[in-house]
């Protein structure tokens, strides 16, 4: 049977949402419906996830799906929004590190887990956001998650943008069951929730929670205006500058740096895995206090191993390359690129979401026309990253694309006529079907009446 004769089937109409509430008591049993629905899309080519890169993360390679079909072509799909990841002085730094320290860390950073380039990192940091103490995390959901659970207490408060990242969803509903969400980017919905819950509570903190850049939408906060929201009702306000430090702003200091914020609000957390070259994450604070009250308080802090001394290493040289007039250039190439490639969908008639940056959001909709066009994609020689329900909103389906500094703007133009092209096809082939099926029912509907 052809995928357009399926569109009505679970392969389409069906979402990860669908399974995510398994019952009955047998907990590994349960895990089967979900499997089989997975692996019929998986091996009609409309699991588009969990793919492997067969190289470093370029802007060409190969990537072979979970089933061991493997393509060449053009990589939007990576996150090394400023090419660090094979820069030759990174890739230098590592292998001294290597050298000098080994390939572990060999224990928490409470138990012997740090090096010197971790704490050299710590400083760097710690002078790049002028918030003069660090803690790191040996991934960037650890620091998300754990500067949440290591602050709040149950009888605290947590109020979300709602379209923030899953760490900080995950490290929220972990902390306390007081738990808000306000529409995305509303500063006016935010002073209405804070008003509401001080109204009721005095006595108990709240925890307000933003990111620099919002990665599925390219969109940015007005942070100043919130932070002084927040001190209007004695709210704390953390920042998530995953997606932004390194690759926007002056000197890359991200969304807090372009908004003249650098040392000016209360909690920082970000990865390092963007534009660092690195896994791993870290908190900034101007509190010595709040610093070490997160490290032994937030799980994933004290109970994972440290950062390793190769990544450390390989952060803190990203880290130079960024504040450099070379981390300058690569970012104004990247705009160029992320520029390009927005003004390659709009000669296509598709508008892409948010502002310019290294992501760049291009808006399906329809989550069956996503799902054939992610498929054509893939045949077609670009790697790009479907997002669909539950991580947008039901009619919201996007590609999720990742600009680099070592595109050029001709495989901009290429992959936005791709990406274009296979969005097109797939709608056609979805009207077709669906005007068919009509047709069927009203055939069938003429069929009983004559009966």
């Amino acid at each position: 049977m052809e995928l357009r004769d399926q569109l009505e089937s679970p392969l389409f109409t069906h979402f990860i949402s669908n399974y995510s509430q398994p019952t009955g008591p047998d907990l590994l049993g349960r895990t089967e419906e979900f499997f089989q629905w997975q692996e019929a899309r998986r091996q009609t080519g409309l699991w588009p996830y969990s793919r492997s890169l067969e190289s470093a993360p370029t802007p060409e390679g190969g990537v072979r799906s979970e089933t061991g079909t493997s393509r060449q072509g053009l990589n939007f799909g990576s996150q090394d929004y400023l090419g660090l990841s094979t820069h030759p002085e990174v890739v230098a730094t590592a292998h001294r590190a290597i050298e000098q320290y080994g390939l572990h860390s060999a224990g928490s950073a409470m138990l012997g887990g740090n090096t010197a380039p971790s704490l050299m990192l710590e400083k760097a940091l710690a002078e790049h956001l002028q918030m003069p103490h660090v803690a790191l995390f040996s991934t960037g959901w650890g620091a998300g998650f754990g500067a949440i659970v290591g602050l709040v207490r149950p009888d605290d408060h947590v109020v979300l943008d709602a379209l923030s990242h899953q760490c900080l969803q995950q490290g929220a509903a972990a902390a306390t069951q007081n738990v808000s969400r306000v529409p995305h980017l509303s500063n006016r919905a935010m002073r209405r929730k804070l008003q509401e819950i001080r109204s009721k509570d005095a006595r108990n903190g709240i925890l307000v929670v933003t990111e620099g850049l919002f990665s599925m939408d390219s969109d940015v906060p007005r942070i100043e205006e919130l932070q002084s929201i927040c001190r209007e009702f004695s709210a704390t306000l953390l920042v998530d500058v995953a997606h932004d430090l390194g690759a926007l702003g002056p000197r890359g200091t991200g969304s807090l740096g372009a908004q003249g914020l650098l040392g000016k609000v209360d909690l920082v957390v970000g990865a390092f895995s963007k534009t660092f070259a690195s896994n791993g994450g870290f908190m900034a604070t101007r509190s010595p206090a709040v610093r070490q009250f997160v490290r032994v308080m937030g799980g994933p802090h004290i109970f994972s191993n440290a950062l390793l001394p190769i990544q450390a290493a390989v952060v803190l040289e990203a880290l130079r390359i960024v504040r450099s007039e070379e981390g300058e250039a690569l970012r104004k190439k990247a705009r160029e690129n992320s520029m390009a490639l927005r003004m390659a969908f709009a000669e296509r008639g598709i508008e892409c979401l948010g502002e310019p940056s290294n992501v760049v959001p291009v808006p399906v909709g329809d989550p069956k026309v996503a799902r054939l066009a992610a498929k054509l994609v893939f045949e077609r020689g670009v790697f790009s990253n479907l997002v669909e329900y539950p991580a947008v909103r039901l009619r919201e389906t996007r590609f999720r694309m990742q600009v680099m500094a070592t595109h050029t703007t001709e495989q901009a133009r290429q992959g936005a006529d791709v990406v274009a092209g296979a969005i097109e096809e797939a709608r056609r082939l979805v009207k077709s079907q669906s005007r068919s099926a009509r047709a069927a029912a009203l055939r069938e509907e003429r069929a009983q009446a004559e009966l």
